[in-house]
């Protein structure tokens, strides 16, 4: 399931970017998953480790990756951080929930997402309520952004 912590959360890495930069591991870009979401996302095609094709800025390694695909890595990837991803726009919102889908995830934002029209199932900590639509989350994650 996916948690989200809505405003200041002083555990959370906020400069995602820079934890990245750090952090990553070059199987993780390989990873079939990774791969669907850099393409879905970013538009760009993984080749090798080292090397995404971009549609707009040509072949770059994965730091030059948009800010809300590393967070979706990251997110992925590294279980014992809460990553803030107000990096993420909406086109990543449906990514959070399929990595929740394998494991619970717990996430800080500081503006409302749009997860769509399907039904999903989110915590929201600020309350411990859980949510199943978007127009159950917004009247309760609104009071928090």
């Amino acid at each position: 399931m996916l948690s989200i912590f809505y405003g200041d959360m002083p555990e959370a890495v906020y400069n995602t970017a820079a934890y990245f930069k750090y952090d990553y591991e070059d199987d993780w870009i390989t990873d079939p998953f990774v791969k669907e979401m850099i393409l879905d996302v970013d538009k760009s095609t993984v080749l090798d480790s080292g090397v995404i094709d971009s549609p707009v800025l040509g072949k770059i390694p994965p730091l030059g990756l948009s800010g809300g695909v590393k967070t979706l890595i990251l997110i992925k990837f590294n279980h014992s951080k809460i990553f803030n991803a107000s990096t993420c726009g909406d086109n990543c919102a449906r990514w959070l929930l399929k990595i929740a889908e394998k494991e619970d995830r717990t996430i800080n934002l500081r503006h409302l997402l749009r997860f769509g029209d399907e039904p999903f199932t989110i915590r929201i900590l600020n309350t411990g309520q859980i949510v199943h639509s978007t127009k159950e989350l917004v009247p309760a994650a609104g009071e928090f952004v």
